[in-house]
């Protein structure tokens, strides 16, 4: 019989609040977030240890569920880590363009992006009016790292603010990718 996923939930800066689709998800599904030392002030390098400890932790296959500044440590820790093969798949939702000075400023230290194809399945879902990524921005992204790229259209961040609730739409995605 195969053994069901561990699924981790990988929020992005500041964390995912109450009403954000990931919440809704820990609490519905017990799917379990990996807790940040600093949601305030996300240091690459710490933030890629935790990642580490907690796929190595999971007692069964991985499956990663980003989110934003989640995507960007997903793809670092790939491209870092020994221990991919642990990891089933990836869904990335709405990743930043970490290279925009802006957003470097902001939250320094997590450029330059990682860039290498990803070891494992992985889904980039990105909205056209991301305010921190452009669509052609995602699409190169998800070309580099290998990911199929799904059209979520105008959704902004695809978060709280998105107004998606549990975002069920998210799930058949993540269900679908599961299934792959």
């Amino acid at each position: 019989m195969k053994q069901s996923p561990h699924v981790l939930l990988l929020p992005g800066w500041q964390g995912s609040g109450a009403d954000h689709w990931q919440s809704h998800w820990e609490r519905r599904y017990g799917f379990v977030r990996v807790q940040q030392h600093d949601w305030q002030r996300p240091l690459r390098g710490d933030w890629t240890a935790r990642l580490e400890e907690c796929v190595l932790d999971a007692s069964a296959p991985v499956v990663l569920v980003a989110h934003s500044l989640g995507c960007i440590l997903t793809t670092w820790w790939a491209a870092h880590s020994r221990h991919t093969a642990r990891v089933q798949a990836a869904l990335l939702v709405a990743p930043p363009d970490m290279e925009q000075p802006e957003l470097a400023a902001q939250l320094p230290g997590w450029v330059p992006m990682a860039r290498n194809p990803l070891p494992f399945t992985t889904w980039l879902v990105a909205s056209r009016d991301d305010p921190y990524c452009s669509f052609a921005r995602a699409q190169a992204l998800a070309a580099d790292w290998g990911a199929r790229l799904i059209d979520h259209g105008a959704c902004g961040h695809i978060n709280a603010e998105s107004g998606l609730g549990a975002w069920p739409a998210g799930k058949a995605l993540l269900d679908s990718l599961l299934a792959v």
